[in-house]
């Protein structure tokens, strides 16, 4: 059987009541802990199986539409950069019913670290260098780079 893996990854979750603020749409912690739980599967079907991952920083994440309670989200998450022991992910969060555009996204950086929490190189190396990316992932991309030159 070939892979299916095309470097996207792909993450959906159900909003419930549970996950809602005062307003009935999705709460702002809860969207943080969906979107990290986005990136690090991204980062690690990414990095590979044998990967270790922590999260060194958030560079990016923005909210562009609320998110109600019964709301089926999907997030897609692809690597966008790449240096010895990190690997950069954005995420699109694709577009809501009626809604032109996507309803999040966002740039987080992974290391890869050995058993004493010390950066070493990835694993492996990525079966595709993002250099020729559509849309929306060139996008990112270039904010990716600009962030990380900021605040490094």
């Amino acid at each position: 059987m070939a892979n299916a893996y095309d470097g996207e990854t792909l993450t959906h979750r159900l909003i419930l009541p549970r996950d809602a603020n005062h307003h009935g749409t999705l709460y702002a912690g809860v969207l943080l802990s969906l979107a990290l739980e986005a990136a690090y599967a991204t980062a690690y079907r990414a990095a590979g199986l044998s990967a270790n991952l922590v999260l060194k920083r958030v560079l990016d994440l923005r909210c562009y539409e609320p998110v109600p309670i019964g709301q089926v989200v999907e997030i897609r998450g692809r690597e966008v950069h790449r240096a010895r022991a990190q690997v950069v992910v954005a995420l699109w969060g694709s577009p809501l019913p009626d809604r032109p555009g996507p309803w999040l996204d966002s740039i987080m950086q992974f290391v890869q670290v050995d058993a004493s929490g010390r950066p070493e190189p990835l694993p492996v190396e990525p079966e595709e260098i993002p250099g020729e990316l559509s849309p929306p992932w060139d996008g990112l991309h270039d904010r990716a780079v600009k962030l990380l030159a900021i605040r490094s």
